[in-house]
């Protein structure tokens, strides 16, 4: 039953678009689906805080790159419950066009009782998950956001069961790196967690939105089509290092431990949304739709 809900949500997608978003999102056996955002804000109720454009956020210090809006919650504002240790999988367009990059995942947690009424930009976020350069080298490679395309256009993760209980939002990002400057596309779901621990993240290990980047980062620089990125086979995922992890280890990437089994590195599927062919030199995915 749930594969047919997400079947006639991703149909319900406009065709003419360029770009896109987080669609929906599935926790155990309930389905929340995602906002719409070209569709009136009126009568719209989701976990998923609005969200106002398909397009990309192109500027790391955007005052939009904290969820892709103002950061403000919906009027009709809803919150999932979860348990800490519990999966969720967040939904991309199919296919999702842009194959170069790493997938990140961010929380935060909301003063209080709740995330609503809560700007997203006044929050500390700390990373939870994250997928770079998963094999190969930077100019042909195999990346997070490959294996999100090969899983569906879908990202499975983790709430981590150390956390504290209480308010958050969770941040599902994608960095595509085609071209530059690089293209953000970030979302944001409102959760309460419950089960959790007593962990809280360091401060090394919290950011804000917008600061957690910046437009030098070498992770948001790189040219993938350059001569030495031929060669290179290492990439500097953005970002603090992830929730957990020991002082001294490192961002380079590993292959995310939610992820599925790495296809091979450049995953091909059904037709794309007009636009979605825009993957760069050396694309070679779908190119009609």
């Amino acid at each position: 039953m749930l594969t047919k809900f997400i079947c006639l949500a991703l149909m319900a997608l406009p065709r003419a678009m360029a770009h896109g978003g987080v669609l929906a999102i599935a926790i155990g056996g309930a389905w929340y689906n995602g906002w719409q955002p070209y569709n009136s804000p009126t009568g719209q109720t989701s976990i998923i805080r609005p969200w106002s454009t398909y397009n990309p956020i192109l500027d790391a210090t955007d005052p939009t790159i904290s969820c892709n809006d103002d950061g403000t919650s919906g009027a009709l504002q809803l919150t999932a419950p979860i348990t800490a240790g519990e999966k969720l999988t967040a939904y991309w367009n199919p296919v999702w066009p842009h194959p170069y990059g790493p997938m990140l995942v961010y929380m935060a947690q909301c003063p209080g009782s709740t995330c609503t009424g809560v700007n997203s930009g006044t929050l500390k976020w700390f990373k939870t998950d994250q997928s770079g350069l998963i094999n190969g080298t930077v100019f042909n490679g195999f990346w997070g956001d490959g294996l999100m395309i090969a899983d569906n256009s879908s990202w499975t993760t983790t709430i981590p069961s150390t956390i504290p209980n209480g308010p958050y939002l969770i941040r599902f990002e994608t960095i595509a790196l085609h071209s530059l400057p690089a293209q953000f596309y970030p979302e944001c779901a409102q959760l309460m967690v419950s089960g959790g621990g007593s962990k809280a993240p360091t401060s090394a290990e919290l950011v804000t939105f917008p600061g957690a980047y910046s437009n030098s980062d070498p992770g948001l620089t790189i040219d993938i089509y350059s001569n030495a990125a031929q060669t290179e086979t290492t990439y500097p995922i953005p970002g603090p290092p992830l929730y957990g992890s020991p002082p001294s280890s490192s961002t380079i990437s590993t292959p995310s431990p939610t992820g599925s089994p790495t296809p091979t590195p450049s995953p091909t599927g059904p037709s794309v949304p007009e636009y979605g062919q825009c993957g760069g030199i050396g694309y070679t995915g779908s190119t009609t739709w």
